[in-house]
C-alpha cells in the first residue's frame, strides 16, 4: 500500500508552504500552535500522519523560534508514528556558522544537524547552502537544491548584451564561475577586507568592468553592504549597469535603504524568506514550482537530478 503524503508548513514561510502544495495538488495539512502566556508554545497535528510520508515546510530564520517550532513538529510527527518527516527549510538558517573561524566559538550549523536528526528528521531538502559541506553534517540523505534552475532562465530573458558575472567576495567565485560558464559570459571577482562580521572595510574588482552589464550572484544577502558597495564601485569603474541576484533576502539592519541609495538596477530574489517590506528595485521569483516537483519526486523515489541547470 502507498504510504500517503502529508505537507505541513510552520509559521515562517506559510505562504510559499501554501503555494508548494498548490502546485503539487493538494491542501496543507491542519497543524495548530498553541501558546501559553509565559511564551512557551506547542504544536500539535490535528489530523492522523500514521504510516504517512510527512513533508513540514520551514525556512529556520530568526527568531530562534522558528527552529524550534520546526524540531516540535518533527517530534510530533515521529511520535504520531509517521513513516518518514522530510524536513524542508528552503533557507537552512545559521548555515553560516559552517567552521571554527576563530577560537572559542560553536559550529552552529553543526549543531542545528544534530538536533534536526534528534528530532526525529529521515531527509532533508534544503536550497543554497551557504557552504556545500554541511550537507556532510547529516547521516542521512539531503537534497540540495540550487536557485539556479530559476535564476538562468530570468538572467537569459534579459538578454543583456555585454553580459559579466561577478563574485561579490572570494568565496562567491565557484558559483559566478558556473553561471558564467553556462552563460559563455565573462566573469569578474570583487576582493573585500572586514574586520567584523557585516562591516566591509575596503574593497576592490578583479576584472574588467567597463561598458559590461554585470550581474552579482550570491547566495544571500544580509545587510547589503557588500553587494551595495560591490555595484557603486563597479558604476564608479565604468560598468554600463548592475544588477544581483541571491537566493535568500535575509535583508536585515539598513539593508533595504542600502538598496535604494544603490546604483543596483534590481535585485532578484527568491521566496524563501518572506519580504519585510516592499521596493521597487527588488524583484521576487518563487520556489514553488521547484519544491513541489523534488517533492512528488523524493515520494515516488524518483532521480531530482533533472532539476540542477548548474550546481
Amino acid at each position: 500500500m502507498e504510504n500517503k503524503v502529508k505537507i505541513f508548513s510552520g509559521s515562517s514561510t506559510r505562504h510559499l508552504a501554501e503555494n508548494i502544495a498548490k502546485v503539487y495538488g493538494q491542501d496543507l495539512g491542519k497543524v495548530s500552535l498553541l501558546r501559553f502566556s509565559d511564551g512557551e508554545f506547542q504544536t500539535s497535528y490535528e489530523e492522523t500522519v500514521r504510516g504517512s510520508d510527512v513533508f513540514i515546510i520551514q525556512s529556520t530564520i530568526p527568531p530562534t523560534d522558528n527552529l524550534f517550532e520546526l524540531l516540535l513538529m518533527i517530534d510530533a510527527a515521529k511520535r504520531a508514528s509517521a513513516h518518514q518527516i522530510i524536513a524542508v527549510l528552503p533557507y537552512f538558517g545559521f548555515a553560516r556558522q559552517d567552521r571554527k573561524d576563530q577560537p572559542r566559538v560553536a559550529i552552529g550549523a553543526k549543531m542545528v544537524a544534530n538536533l534536526l536528526s534528534a528530532a526525529g528528521a529521515t531527509r532533508i531538502i534544503t536550497m543554497d547552502l551557504h557552504a556545500d559541506q554541511i550537507q556532510g553534517f547529516f547521516d542521512f540523505p539531503v537534497d540540495h537544491l540550487y536557485a539556479s534552475s530559476i535564476f538562468l532562465p530570468y538572467i537569459q530573458g534579459l538578454n543583456l548584451p555585454n553580459l559579466t558575472m561577478a563574485a561579490p567576495d572570494m568565496g562567491g567565485t565557484k558559483r559566478a564561475n558556473a553561471y558564467a560558464k553556462y552563460l559563455k559570459s565573462e566573469i569578474v571577482i570583487c576582493y573585500k577586507q572586514r574586520t567584523k562580521a557585516n562591516v566591509v572595510d575596503s574593497m576592490t574588482v578583479i576584472g574588467e568592468v567597463e561598458g559590461r552589464d554585470i550581474i552579482l550572484v550570491d547566495d544571500l544577502i544580509d545587510t547589503g553592504g557588500t553587494l551595495t558597495k560591490a555595484a557603486d564601485m563597479m558604476l564608479d569603474r565604468g560598468a554600463r549597469s548592475v544588477r544581483a541576484v541571491c537566493t535568500h533576502a535575509v535583508l536585515s539592519g539598513k539593508a533595504y535603504e542600502n538598496i535604494e541609495k544603490s546604483g543596483i538596477t534590481e535585485l532578484v530574489v527568491t521566496d524563501t524568506i518572506p519580504l519585510k517590506q516592499e521596493s521597487s528595485k527588488i524583484k521576487v521569483l518563487t520556489v514553488a514550482n521547484l519544491f513541489a516537483k523534488v517533492l512528488h519526486s523524493v515520494h515516488n523515489y524518483e532521480s531530482i537530478a533533472s532539476n540542477f541547470i548548474v550546481s
